[in-house]
């Protein structure tokens, strides 16, 4: 059974067939270390540097940030696709569950060989936000600092030494002008073939035989997400009280907009199951009320769900970080499927929640603070994944990217251990 056939029988209950093996992720500083201390460094993480759409090339022009010292970032990386880099500390790796190519991060393909992980979720190549984006340029350098904008038009300041996800500083979006001004310039609605990539029918044929789950969505696409992605989170908590229409416009907008843009990839193509990024809570619980979700979130998403469903996609999975147990009820009465990464730390039990909702899709919920603690603590914390497995429909693995400080030898003990339990769990 391949990655593909494998992720819609897992994401449908059947207890006959073994879960999923992915990791959410990993930092920078435990992929360096771990090749230190033992990792067999065959492939590498080789950095993706062509841009191609916003979802997967946000943070590239961070990570290559030596592009600005002589030429136009086109100019630097016209024929180049990846490139092998120091990483930075802070900058992300994916293994497996998240959509990928996204955000310019690298995959952890030693990682995931050494482990026999399944092949990881795809992305489909189409531009989902801007089109066209935003040239990056650079607004400021020294030694330790750039800021520039970003494809996205979000202006950011990247820490060259630390390497950690650039931190925004000014936003494309402040009020109606601004946003009438992007609609017209980035978000019409009478281009969207234009939006599928020069070589849209080799991705057809690519996708016809595939072994992997496919995917929409995705980074930085959400009702929450998108709006603080491109507005600040503190800009739109504002706007929910003192401009509420410019909230409903710009969401109903994105949702025509999307929608349009899966009818003509959904014409061409099967896929698998969407992803909306919203990280909307924290460890002490939701960033929006029960009620800001009803008015601001949920007609959105009926009308997405409601669409994708129509077309068999099925499975419908939001990634938030923290704690929205509070607003899981509602996501699920909108049409959301599932969750992740289920973090532990923010007080997301797993267990629990399969009790309160059997149907409800659920991957990570493996704390990955505590894989720093040694074997003993690696196998209490496992212990509930063996029964969780019999219910069906969850992917166990870190609540989030694996901390930095988690040896080598210890996340081999415990990726090992939970190797050994998904495959008890399963006959095919």
């Amino acid at each position: 059974m391949n990655s593909r056939e494998r992720f819609l029988e897992v994401m449908h209950f059947n207890t006959d067939v073994r879960s999923m093996k992915w990791e959410f992720g990993f930092w920078g500083e435990n992929i360096n270390q771990w090749y230190e201390e033992g990792l067999p460094k065959i492939i590498g993480t080789n950095l993706p540097t062509n841009i191609t759409t916003v979802a997967a090339s946000l943070y590239t022009t961070a990570w290559t940030h030596e592009w600005s010292k002589n030429k136009t970032y086109y100019e630097k990386f016209l024929h180049e696709s990846e490139r092998a880099i120091d990483l930075p500390p802070g900058i992300a790796i994916w293994g497996g569950p998240l959509p990928w190519p996204s955000q310019g991060f690298p995959l952890a393909q030693d990682v995931m060989n050494y482990f026999d992980l399944d092949k990881s979720t795809a992305m489909l190549p189409i531009e989902q936000l801007f089109h066209p984006y935003f040239e990056p340029r650079i607004r400021e350098e020294d030694d330790k600092y750039v800021s520039y904008v970003d494809i996205d038009g979000v202006g950011r300041t990247f820490h060259k030494e630390e390497g950690v996800i650039p931190t925004a500083r000014s936003w494309p979006i402040d009020g109606w002008d601004s946003w009438q001004q992007i609609k017209e310039e980035r978000l019409r609605l009478d281009n969207i073939r234009d939006r599928l990539p020069d070589n849209w029918e080799w991705w057809v044929e690519e996708y016809k035989n595939r072994d992997y789950p496919l995917a929409v969505g995705g980074y930085p696409n959400g009702f929450f997400g998108t709006l603080v992605h491109l507005i600040g989170y503190e800009n739109v908590f504002y706007l929910y009280y003192d401009q509420p229409d410019l909230v409903k416009d710009f969401n109903q907008h994105l949702t025509t907009l999307w929608i349009s843009i899966w009818e003509e990839v959904l014409a061409d193509v099967e896929v698998d199951c969407c992803h909306v990024w919203e990280d909307m809570s924290s460890t002490m619980g939701t960033m929006i009320s029960p009620a800001h979700f009803d008015e601001f979130m949920a007609p959105y998403y009926r009308q997405i769900t409601d669409f994708l469903t129509g077309k068999g996609v099925e499975i419908i999975l939001v990634d938030t970080d923290g704690n929205i147990e509070p607003l899981i009820p509602q996501f699920l009465d909108v049409g959301v499927t599932g969750m992740y990464p289920m973090e532990t730390s923010a007080g997301m039990d797993v267990v629990r929640l399969r009790q309160q909702y059997p149907r409800f899709q659920m991957m990570g919920g493996v704390p990955k603070y505590d894989m720093a603690l040694g074997p003993e603590r690696i196998e209490e914390f496992l212990t509930p994944v063996n029964e969780l497995l019999k219910h069906g429909g969850y992917v166990p693995h870190g609540d989030h990217c694996i901390s930095p400080g988690v040896s080598w030898e210890q996340f081999k003990y415990y990726r090992n251990r939970l190797n050994e339990i998904i495959d008890s769990n399963g006959s095919v």
